[in-house]
């Protein structure tokens, strides 16, 4: 069972966010008021420990939140509409459902944190100023990471980054752009104080000078992407392509050598990895996604995706020397080591597709889900097979190294400048890890920037698989309304229900009922959703 400072705190925080509610009329003796709250050193710890739990929120990235998003995307099907997840898939959400509202609230309860911190730890009287520093740059990365969850969404959102108070009820939607700019500006500010690496384990998920350069480059890509980028601005994509340059440039990262391992505790917080979740296997402190692989089955992977899939040669099956191979023979090594499919060993049996196995009886697609799981081929043990929900171990890669070299190759890529040599330093690379091994998947294709712009896109989607990539980068790439109009399938092609997706409505969501109700200043909403 793992343990790290954050997670030690985190008891602490919820402790002391209970005792921050405070007498309006007298000092109290019994409790931290917010004033006294941030003056010692291990309530302050606790308010910086809230403020990444609210990333573990299950609207942002707690739960099994990832896998349920795939959903929403060609990958995988959610039969029982978890928060609103099928809805968003189908294209009958609304601006009531669970899901549009929690994000949301879930988003700015993060930012409100990171606010108070920001506003009140400089009268800290325990801390060095170096501490102080450090937690600053930590608050100021996790605000930012908040926005761009909020922006890549909804578009215009409040920004807000004062301590809470009345007046913040009322405020109007400040311009997307805009705060993409806040977000920018926040992470170059903070790159320089953050550390490379962190030395002791207890410091691990904090975000590093990486984790924030990393971060403006997923908002930089955004930015130049087609969603974003209606006038498709060139140098929006040299933004990006640099952003995501000067985080290859600090020569801290490389690609994990094993693509399954590297979704398992063995290589937690590895040279992948850039900015984790930090979970644990103890109640309410970790994800869902065992469970949710094992019994659930609410985040099957789909037919759409199966076949996706290239062969070994780098080739679609219908183009392939290995055309004949059997349906889950001879394909991209990523599908072996992602999906869970009918004939396969799981749990030490061979699945089936009639619910008639021991300890795995998902029936949905035919197919599931392995990332972020303990369970694998071999047989579990009673207590693993207990693991129940929001008891999931792995840390959860919100970004790894494997995106920003895709990030580089797609905005080279729409410069023209997707040469031989950036080929070979990202999507070569990353195949090469993932077992490729014939030349003709593995050498450079050349070709237009079209042919090559397919072949970037499919190799985020596979590559991505299972991690909730894939219904943010439709959307960008302004691709949703192809792939999301169509009718998902089975493992053996049984239809399951016609998904829709109105391209003038859907790309964005709306702000939800409850808040529009609770302040009015928000109107008008997105377009297609009313007022």
């Amino acid at each position: 069972m793992k343990k790290n400072k954050i997670g030690k705190l985190l008891l602490m925080a919820v402790a002391a966010s209970f005792l921050s509610s405070c007498d309006l009329t007298v000092t109290p003796t019994d409790r931290y008021d917010q004033e006294s709250f941030w003056l010692g050193a291990k309530t302050a710890q606790a308010g910086l420990v809230g403020c990444y739990s609210a990333l573990s929120n299950q609207y942002l990235y707690g739960n099994a939140s990832v896998l349920w998003e795939e959903s929403a995307s060609p990958n995988a099907y959610n039969y029982d509409n978890r928060l609103g997840w099928n809805n968003v898939a189908l294209g009958t959400h609304t601006a009531d459902i669970a899901l549009v509202n929690g994000r949301w609230s879930a988003a700015y309860t993060g930012i409100g944190r990171c606010n108070a911190l920001l506003d009140n730890i400089d009268g800290n009287m325990e801390l060095t100023a170096l501490q102080i520093g450090q937690m600053k740059a930590e608050a100021r990365f996790l605000r930012a990471l908040f926005y761009h969850l909020l922006i890549s969404y909804y578009g215009d959102v409040p920004l807000i980054t004062a301590e809470a108070d009345i007046a913040q009820g009322s405020l109007p939607r400040t311009k997307r752009d805009e705060v993409a700019r806040f977000i920018v500006r926040e992470l170059d500010e903070i790159a320089p104080s953050l550390p490379l690496r962190y030395l002791d384990k207890a410091d691990f998920g904090r975000p590093t000078r990486g984790a924030a350069l990393a971060l403006k480059a997923k908002v930089m890509l955004f930015e130049a992407s087609p969603l974003f980028n209606g006038n498709s601005d060139r140098e929006k994509w040299r933004q990006a392509a640099d952003a995501a340059k000067a985080v290859i440039d600090l020569g801290v990262y490389s690609l994990y050598p094993n693509y399954r391992t590297l979704f398992s505790v063995a290589a937690e917080n590895s040279s992948e990895s850039i900015f984790d979740i930090q979970f644990v296997n103890e109640p309410n402190r970790g994800s869902s996604f065992d469970v949710t692989i094992r019994q659930y089955g609410n985040a099957a992977p789909l037919l759409d995706l199966v076949q996706s899939y290239v062969m070994v040669d780098g080739k679609p099956k219908e183009e392939s020397a290995y055309s004949e191979s059997d349906t889950y023979e001879n394909r991209d090594p990523r599908f072996k080591q992602t999906i869970i499919y009918p004939g396969a060993t799981f749990l030490g049996e061979v699945v089936r597709n009639d619910g008639n196995n021991t300890n795995f009886k998902v029936v949905q697609t035919g197919f599931a889900f392995k990332k972020y799981s303990i369970y694998d081929a071999g047989a579990a043990t009673t207590a693993q097979i207990q693991i129940g929900d929001n008891m999931s171990e792995i840390n959860y890669m919100v970004l790894r190294y494997a995106d920003i070299l895709l990030m580089y190759a797609e905005a080279k890529n729409e410069l023209g400048e997707l040469s031989e040599d950036v080929w070979n330093m990202t999507v070569r690379a990353i195949r090469q890890r993932a077992g490729f091994s014939l030349q003709s998947a593995l050498n450079y294709p050349g070709g237009d920037l079209s042919k090559l712009r397919e072949i970037i896109r499919y190799e985020r989607r596979v590559e991505f698989a299972g991690e909730g990539y894939y219904y943010n980068d439709v959307r960008r790439w302004r691709t949703a309304e192809n792939v999301l109009n169509a009718t998902i399938r089975k493992h053996d092609g049984t239809p399951i229900i016609t998904r829709t997706f109105d391209a003038a409505r859907d790309y964005w969501w709306p702000v939800s009922t409850t808040q529009m109700e609770l302040n009015p200043n928000l109107k008008p909403n997105n377009p297609g959703w009313g007022q």
